[in-house]
């Protein structure tokens, strides 16, 4: 148990801290103090946490057993890059309040862009529906309908082969 928290639990808290303190770093060089006054633009995980995007989310994907496989490396740093890379790839998601929607309003012309941004109030429940309930009735129903989860997981696969292969691993 010890050693599986030290290759997945570690890299996951250390890759969310540093993915969050830097939003709020460059949310205040924008001049976005919000996160500075909270004292969020921190490497201290416990600055960090949220019940959902910490605590719930998460708990769901272990539950779920999101299985992604991956090349070769040594554990720890296999893991650290996993990690990293699927959670970039799933923040790039083009739907707002995930940051690729925020990339996609601020390059789509503006009749689109208008209408995504519109989703921000709803992208949590919309990505919830698209990311575990859908999964859920489709397996139920027979009908595989994870297209979400397969584009993330292809994704991440492809740059994290790409990054073994640079590496020459």
């Amino acid at each position: 148990m010890l050693y599986l928290a030290s290759i997945w639990v570690i890299p996951i808290i250390v890759a969310i801290t540093f993915h969050e303190a830097a939003h709020g770093f460059v949310a205040y060089l924008l001049g976005d103090e919000t996160a500075w006054r909270l004292g969020r633009v921190s490497f201290n995980p416990l600055k960090h946490i949220d019940p959902v995007g910490t605590i719930l989310l998460p708990g769901f994907l272990l539950l779920l057993h999101s299985p992604f496989i991956f090349g070769y490396a040594a554990e720890n740093l296999k893991n650290a890059l996993i990690i990293n890379v699927v959670l970039a790839v799933f923040n790039l998601f083009p739907l707002p309040p995930l940051d690729g929607g925020r990339i996609a309003v601020g390059v789509l012309p503006d009749a689109v862009c208008s209408r995504l941004a519109r989703l921000e109030p709803y992208g949590m429940i919309i990505l919830i529906g698209l990311l575990f309930i859908l999964p859920t009735l489709g397996a139920q129903t027979g009908v595989d309908v994870n297209i979400v989860w397969r584009i993330i997981a292809q994704s991440a696969n492809a740059i994290i082969n790409a990054i073994l292969r640079l590496t020459g691993n």
